[in-house]
């Protein structure tokens, strides 16, 4: 079938929305007609690192895009996820055959950057082309910057369609990561503290999940006094502005002494170095920032047991904390429809513009 995508062709080159040519589903995938796309920060990161990226350098044009939800139009043999008219949030690819996924942790599966970031299907096929050659995507298993995708059953997850696609579509990795840290990586309850270093879609979806865990002390760092009021809206308990402000003086004052847990969601070095700083004694800082370059730290900065570690979509298996988190949303516990800024599928330069400049907190994409 044809249907139109986003094409990119290099870091230096205009993407431009373009028809392609979609395969018919195989065995175990699923035809999704899209309504809605988020576009992530790792988005607009990838497509600067593409030419360069370990394995995938060379293959263009490629169709980003990892945040989609829509409705299933057809079904491959043997699938049993989902049937055609359910309505899903797609997320990020797993094989759930070798043993990371056997042993419940899909999101550390063995395959994964073969899954979400060769341009392709694990066996080398592409879902998409054009006059013949190849289109390069399956990001993340689904390249959701199309009106239509043909993505693996294990990357759907259903929801009830009554559910607003441009509001599920962020669910899908930017609200999984945020809020996934607080649940499963951190696993915070009453009593803890955390101070959150940015606050775009992942640091919010981390303020409230932390709100809903019962955190009592949740810190917000921004420059940008719009989200700092928004945090405060969304549950953070104080916030603080990193050009007026030390953040880590003031986190340690607050704190009597330190956090006991930080996230860092910016990606710049001297933002994870104060992160872990601001850490009380066996604190723990997740660095949630993608495209993090390196940074020295010393011996002291992870003294007294604290700890710096990393974490892919959260350690959410999205099978079980999509619907979590929907859950959670429809009872009014997670407002992310706050976070979020609508765009027509024509207009995807602009909303990238507004991405990275900071003007909008989650663009997301609807399509006709």
């Amino acid at each position: 079938m044809k249907t139109n995508a986003v094409l990119s062709y290099g870091a230096n080159s205009p993407s431009r929305i373009a028809e392609v040519d979609l395969g018919e589903p195989r065995a175990g995938e699923i035809l999704v007609r899209l309504v809605a796309s988020g576009i992530c920060h790792s988005d607009i990161v990838m497509k600067r690192v593409w030419d360069d990226f370990p394995g995938i350098a060379g293959k263009a044009p490629v169709v980003f895009g990892h945040e989609g939800a829509g409705v299933v139009e057809a079904v491959g043999p043997g699938v049993r996820r989902a049937r055609v008219g359910d309505s899903v949030a797609l997320s990020y690819a797993s094989c759930r055959a070798c043993p990371a996924c056997l042993g419940g942790r899909p999101f550390y599966c063995d395959h994964f950057r073969a899954l979400n970031y060769k341009g392709s299907r694990l066996d080398g096929s592409t879902t998409m082309s054009m006059d013949g050659s190849p289109v390069f995507g399956s990001f993340f298993g689904q390249s959701s910057f199309a009106n239509h995708v043909v993505v693996n059953e294990n990357n759907a997850v259903v929801v009830d369609p009554v559910c607003d696609p441009r509001v599920i579509a962020p669910f899908g990795c930017g609200v999984m990561t945020g809020a996934g840290a607080v649940f499963s990586t951190l696993g915070l309850r009453d009593g803890d503290s955390l101070a959150v270093f940015g606050a775009g879609g992942v640091g919010l979806s981390a303020v409230m999940a932390a709100k809903v865990a019962g955190v009592s002390t949740i810190i917000v760092v921004d420059p940008v006094e719009g989200r700092r009021s928004l945090a405060t809206e969304l549950g953070a308990t104080h916030v603080f502005d990193p050009r007026r402000d030390e953040p880590v003086a003031a986190i340690r004052d607050l704190t009597r002494g330190g956090a006991t847990s930080s996230l860092e969601t910016s990606a710049r070095a001297d933002v994870v170095v104060q992160a872990l700083d601001c850490l009380a004694a066996m604190g723990m800082c997740v660095a949630l920032g993608f495209g993090t370059p390196e940074f020295p730290f010393t011996l002291s900065q992870v003294g007294r047991g604290r700890r710096l570690t990393s974490t892919n979509v959260g350690e959410s298996d999205s099978h079980t904390m999509i619907p979590r988190l929907v859950e959670m949303h429809l009872a009014g516990e997670l407002p992310v429809e706050k976070l979020v800024k609508s765009y027509p599928f024509a207009e995807f330069e602009k909303a990238v513009e507004d991405a990275e400049s900071g003007v909008t907190i989650k663009p997301v994409l609807t399509f006709d």
